[in-house]
């Protein structure tokens, strides 16, 4: 195997989520196997200050967006809001520094000094955040999926654009260098013709499987219940519902919109097919954690994908009950195959050079196979050439791809370029978790309606 090494200390991150096929890049390619995160970007807000971002949500998502924000010179966090509590002083230990803290998210989108706002809440929040923080004026950062529902996704992609605000959708693997380098190789056209790929995220934990730890102190007077709710059921006060709702279909998309939507997303970022499923197929069930939730712990999806070159086949499964091949997509090609996993990429060339395929001679006379034999030695007359090596290039150990992720959101808030993964890319994201569940839950083929916006059984 080629042990390429690809250096990048030139590499400046400016959040472009596509610079990488540069001549400093692929010289560079030739001499390293360590793709190496970029510099942080010097961008600053055009009166030369830092960019000012409160974070609604300073649960488990949310502090580690901080604790990756942290670090970055361009930004400064200067307020949150949570629905408990506890988490408020959770946030400003993550991020290590104080700022203002309220339960009320509104107080964020009222102060005139917040120039962004992240949304790190259960699912059923991010179209009523994110549609009041666009009409405030701020720019967006919301963790994945971005929709609870189809008609959630749309209403906020619609907001965002009539606001004219700039919004990333949480998917950080769409800025990894990771995936920068798989869609160099996939856009060289080395890998032929594409129609299959299979993308899987496994766990065995309860961890794993969302059996977060409930707050020691979590009360009716430690969480505001009736603000969690909005418009879910009216239910009496859970704490198992408000720290582990990603179990819960009022309030979560289960493994959909916890795992599929980062397969999904790489997978449309890399192979640039950046649209919903036509249809999908899901299967699986619900056989270790019988504990009240509603979701499945094991799902497996298979997208039919139309694409400008061809029919695309994706076959996506995600496991809370064994965790073989933790993180892994493969995409084959007809000249290569591509594997991404959680640390590496591997391009493996297909070995498809011409030979004479005696196999196919089994059921003919000798006289005849020696002549066929003939024939294809005179029209081959070289020599076979050697099979390319496999190529592998690795991130390094600490590289954080939730920083570039978050710094590439910052630098187009102050450029007002685009993002890695807006709006519109997102909802795609969100719309094929929707399919995955529907169909799950439907025992049945459902289909996208492009003019309709909507999924059908």
């Amino acid at each position: 195997m080629k042990m390429n090494e690809i250096t990048r200390r030139d590499f400046v991150r400016l959040g472009t989520g596509a610079a990488i096929a540069t001549a400093a890049v692929a010289q560079a390619a030739a001499q390293s196997n360590v793709l190496t995160a970029q510099q942080h970007s010097s961008d600053s807000l055009r009166d030369n200050r830092k960019i000012r971002f409160g974070i609604v949500g300073t649960g488990i998502r949310g502090c580690d967006l901080l604790r990756s924000a942290r670090n970055l010179p361009t930004c400064v966090c200067v307020g949150s809001a949570d629905l408990y509590s506890t988490r408020l002083k959770a946030g400003i230990e993550a991020y290590g520094t104080d700022f203002e803290t309220s339960g009320d998210y509104r107080r964020l989108l009222d102060r005139k000094d917040i120039d962004a706002i992240f949304i790190a809440t259960s699912d059923h929040h991010h179209r009523r955040v994110t549609l009041d923080a666009v009409a405030a004026g701020k720019d967006v950062y919301c963790e994945k999926p971005i929709s609870h529902t189809v008609q959630d996704g749309f209403a906020m992609l619609e907001a965002v654009q009539s606001h004219k605000r700039i919004f990333q959708a949480g998917s950080q693997r769409v800025s990894s260098i990771l995936y920068l380098k798989a869609k160099e190789i996939f856009d060289s056209g080395r890998l032929g013709e594409v129609h299959e790929i299979d993308a899987q995220v496994n766990r065995n934990s309860p961890g794993g499987a969302w059996v977060y730890p409930i707050g020691d102190d979590a009360s009716p007077e430690t969480v505001d219940w009736k603000a969690f709710l909005v418009d879910a059921p009216q239910i009496p006060f859970d704490p198992i519902r408000f720290f582990q709702w990603r179990r819960f279909k009022d309030y979560g998309e289960g493994l959909g919109g916890d795992l599929f939507v980062h397969l999904l997303s790489g997978i449309q970022f890399v192979t640039g097919f950046n649209a919903p499923a036509t249809r999908a197929y899901s299967t699986g069930g619900l056989y270790h954690f019988k504990d009240g939730r509603d979701f499945p712990d094991f799902l497996e999806t298979v997208y039919d994908f139309a694409t400008p070159t061809g029919p695309v086949h994706v076959n996506v499964h995600c496991s809370q009950i064994n965790n073989s091949d933790d993180d892994r997509t493969i995409i084959y090609g007809t000249t290569g195959t591509l594997v991404i996993t959680g640390s590496s990429v591997t391009f493996t060339p297909q070995d498809v050079r011409p030979r004479f395929e005696s196999y196919g001679w089994h059921g003919m006379t000798e006289a005849q196979t020696q002549k066929g034999m003939a024939a294809w030695n005179a029209a081959h007359p070289e020599p076979m050439a050697p099979l390319p090596e496999a190529e592998t290039y690795t991130a390094p150990r600490d590289y954080d791809d939730t920083a570039d992720h978050i710094a590439n959101f910052f630098s187009a808030v102050v450029t007002r370029q685009p993002v890695a993964e807006n709006e519109v890319f997102g909802n795609n994201a969100a719309i094929g978790c929707h399919m995955a569940n529907q169909s799950y839950f439907n025992s049945s083929i459902v289909t996208w309606d492009a003019a309709g916006k909507k999924i059908k059984v």
